[in-house]
């Protein structure tokens, strides 16, 4: 389990920030995001990362980024290294195929969600409504016969607060207008939605459902842009079509084999985390490789 970029560390620009996964510098009119091999789970990030992790997510993203061009502009300036400032070359083997050169953008505050398949924090608090004699959830109607995983009759856009500490919350959408505005919110809404549909249509051609996924969005200039990762394995959702059955949780191209292992443990999902063994460390790393290779072709 070697050639992994756990921590990177260039000293000619400022650190900007180190989030569970992503190293941002700060270059001035730009950022340079760099996608590490870190891992999380329960808000924690684990000791040792996934290989590869990191060009996964970040070849993801540059994948979409060009196929959505025409749905929404984004933040993307290079992921070319060559076209990196000169001080950033020696860092070639930390920063090939999982870094990219970003323009700054005022971030929108809030997790825009759309789902087309009801799982996770949803169907949870869709359980918790129905325990109560109620089938709405944030101001939304569902059929009282939903199952589990079950496709919705037509994608919701259910937006969360955006806490940088990891801990957002589902939220309605009146809410995020009182957050960030009617105009900004309604867009926000449209722009996702209309990214969703285009890309899971395509995914499903590729045999994923794209169950669920997570933009974040800001304005450069006036420039209405989508930033930050776009349809990753980390920020969505897939689930395999040739085994996809309502009623139960479904197999997922993600960090499954790592909650799996995690949830057979006496650990109280607080720091620090317990080191992965390699089995579940090649496990996951192979259903990060699979998504990408069926949506992309790489």
């Amino acid at each position: 389990m070697n050639n992994v970029v756990y921590q990177t560390d260039i000293s000619e620009f400022p650190l900007a920030r180190r989030g569970k996964v992503r190293d941002i510098y700060d270059l001035g009119d730009t950022l340079l995001f760099v996608a590490s091999d870190r891992i999380s789970a329960f808000d924690v990030v684990m000791p040792n990362g996934v290989p590869g992790k990191g060009k996964v997510l970040t070849q993801t993203s540059l994948f979409w980024f060009d196929f959505l061009k025409d749905v929404v502009d984004n933040h993307l300036v290079t992921a070319t290294i060559d076209e990196y400032p000169p001080e950033l070359h020696k860092y070639r083997d930390q920063l090939e195929g999982r870094s990219m050169i970003v323009t700054k953008a005022d971030r929108v505050d809030a997790e825009c969600i759309v789902r087309g398949y009801i799982s996770g924090s949803m169907w949870k608090e869709l359980k918790a409504a129905r325990a109560k004699g109620s089938n709405t959830v944030h101001g939304f109607e569902f059929p009282p016969e939903l199952q589990e995983s079950e496709k919705l009759p037509e994608p919701l856009f259910t937006p969360s607060s955006k806490n940088d500490d990891g801990h957002d919350e589902n939220i309605s959408f009146q809410q995020m207008v009182d957050l960030v505005g009617k105009d900004v919110a309604e867009k926000c809404r449209s722009v996702s939605l209309g990214i969703y549909l285009k890309a899971s249509e395509y995914a499903r051609t590729k045999g994923i459902i794209i169950a669920d996924t997570k933009f974040e969005f800001g304005f450069k200039d006036g420039r209405f842009l989508l930033i930050d990762e776009v349809l990753s394995p980390d920020s969505s959702r897939f689930w395999p079509v040739d085994t996809y059955e309502p009623g139960r949780s479904q197999p997922s191209f993600d960090k499954q084999p790592l909650r799996d292992w995690l949830d057979q443990l006496d650990w109280d999902k607080k720091p620090p985390a317990p080191r992965l063994p390699d089995d579940v460390v090649e496990a996951t790393a192979r259903r990060y490789r699979e998504a990408q290779e069926r949506l992309t072709g790489k």
